[in-house]
């Protein structure tokens, strides 16, 4: 008999502890809850408001100019020269699903004009020009 009682003191407890999983997980959610829209940001501009359809610049390329004139193509800063030697590179690859133009509404037209020329004279003619929506008064 007294072997009998060692079997039960050694047998197996097949239950499994999820509550501290449960906590690593929620620990997980809230930091990337916390992270992502910061990981969201980009160059700093104020976009113009019109009415018109809102543009997702998600899958194409995207050049941003600021108020100072600073032209990034994603986040690499470039001059208007740089600009103009570097874009024709860059668009033979990721043109593909068009290009979409983010101008400050402090940008002189002149700049907005002279970057479309380029990317005229180098093929690019999906070109979108991304704004804020109008607020309704």
């Amino acid at each position: 008999m007294a072997r009998r009682r060692r079997r039960h003191r050694f047998e197996l407890n097949a239950d499994v502890n999820v509550v501290s999983l449960i906590d690593v997980m929620l620990l997980l959610l809230i930091i990337f809850m916390i992270t992502a829209p910061m990981m969201q940001g980009g160059v700093d501009i104020a976009l113009p408001a019109a009415d018109a359809k809102p543009l997702e610049s998600k899958d194409g390329l995207s050049i941003t100019v600021n108020q100072a004139g600073e032209i990034f193509i994603d986040r690499e800063k470039y001059t208007l020269p740089q600009f103009r030697l570097v874009f024709k590179s860059i668009s033979a690859n990721r043109t593909r699903n068009g290009v979409y133009l983010r101008a400050d509404k402090g940008v002189d037209y002149g700049m907005v004009v002279q970057l479309l020329a380029i990317m005229r004279a180098d093929g690019v003619s999906n070109v979108g020009l991304v704004t804020e929506p109008e607020e309704i008064r």
